[in-house]
């Protein structure tokens, strides 16, 4: 009896130490199972966080490109709202003094004087085309005098607008500078316009002593600067006014802003020159293919004369030539367009 309770005992612990021993190494495949699903859940919700930080990320940069790009546009109407497109205005931009009414007297002149060599130019007009006569002479009269009227003037007052806005650019980060090692000496900012007036060439000196007068003669400094801006419509201009315009409301270091705006000014300077020797090529080959009808006619012109001179004899001819100069100018405005870059 004693033998067969000690084999039911001995085989009851046997089957205990078995289920032990399995059920250690079953544990041990389930927690290493569920580390496994644990790791796979984190690394799943994870993804998914870094997932929607990239989407949240995402749709904070384009508000804020909207943003941007909402204040670049709002900044342009604000701009061209404060630059005048009289010609009052433009002249002054040009730096020329000149009354309104002279100006227009000298377009209307031009325009007269053109319409009438043009009118006097051809005695008869071109033969007629399948029966149809074609008078060409008052269309072409009219456009000569449209020409010298409107057209040719303002040619010449944005060319020499051009050119006094390039000087300008030329000179507005030295003048700024001035006012950077102004300020850190202790002068004032009236003081620091005063001396860019006095030592600066022209165009830049004039204007800054028109600023400084304004000043003097009791106007407010953002009204000024405004008036700066309308008389010079210039990038670096809107961005000095800016920056003394905040300053003067807000505070802050001035010469610290005035020398970060320099360099800013300078940079675009050297990324103008860049993409102008870049597309000097472009222009290279814009100005020989203007100039191979002249060319090409002053040959003709050297070898057969009379073959040539029938287009300056007859009003076909005279029509040939305006079709010819209106072909031209449209072409020769394509390619400037295409090869001129604005920064």
């Amino acid at each position: 009896m004693n033998q067969d309770l000690l084999i039911y005992v001995v085989g009851g612990l046997a089957f205990l130490a078995l289920a032990g021993v399995g059920l250690a190494f079953t544990g041990g495949s389930n927690d290493a199972a569920a580390k496994r699903a644990k790791q796979i859940k984190q690394g799943t919700a994870g993804k998914a966080r870094n997932s929607d930080a990239q989407d949240v990320n995402s749709q904070r940069k384009r508000q804020t490109q909207q943003m941007l790009k909402k204040l670049r546009k709002q900044d342009e109407e604000r701009r061209k709202s404060l630059i005048p497109q009289d010609i009052k205005s433009k002249l002054m931009q040009a730096g020329i003094s000149m009354p309104v009414e002279a100006f227009w007297i000298g377009s209307a002149v031009l325009g007269v004087l053109l319409a009438t060599v043009t009118w006097l130019s051809g005695a008869e007009g071109p033969p007629p085309i399948a029966g149809i006569e074609i008078k060409s002479r008052p269309a072409m009269v009219f456009a000569a005098g449209f020409a010298g009227f409107i057209g040719i003037p303002r040619f010449i007052l944005g060319f020499l607008t051009k050119m006094r806005h390039k000087k300008m650019t030329n000179q507005f980060a030295d003048a700024i500078d001035i006012i950077v090692r102004g300020v850190k000496s202790g002068l004032p900012l009236a003081e620091c316009l005063r001396i860019i007036a006095k030592e600066s060439p022209d165009p830049l000196g004039g204007e800054f002593k028109t600023l400084t007068d304004n000043i003097q003669m009791g106007t407010q400094l953002d009204r000024a600067l405004q008036q700066f801006f309308k008389r010079v419509p210039l990038p670096e201009v809107n961005f000095f006014v800016i920056v003394l315009t905040i300053q003067s409301k807000s505070g802050g270091n001035l010469s610290e802003a005035l020398g970060n705006l320099s360099k800013v000014i300078r940079e675009r300077k050297m990324m103008r020159e860049k993409i102008k020797a870049m597309s000097s090529e472009a222009k290279a080959s814009a100005g020989i293919i203007a100039s191979l009808p002249f060319a090409v006619g002053l040959m003709v012109y050297m070898t057969t004369p009379g073959y040539i001179m029938e287009l300056f004899r007859t009003s076909t001819g005279h029509m040939i030539l305006f079709m010819g100069a209106c072909l031209m100018f449209t072409g020769v405005t394509v390619m400037r367009r295409m090869i001129n870059f604005d920064i």
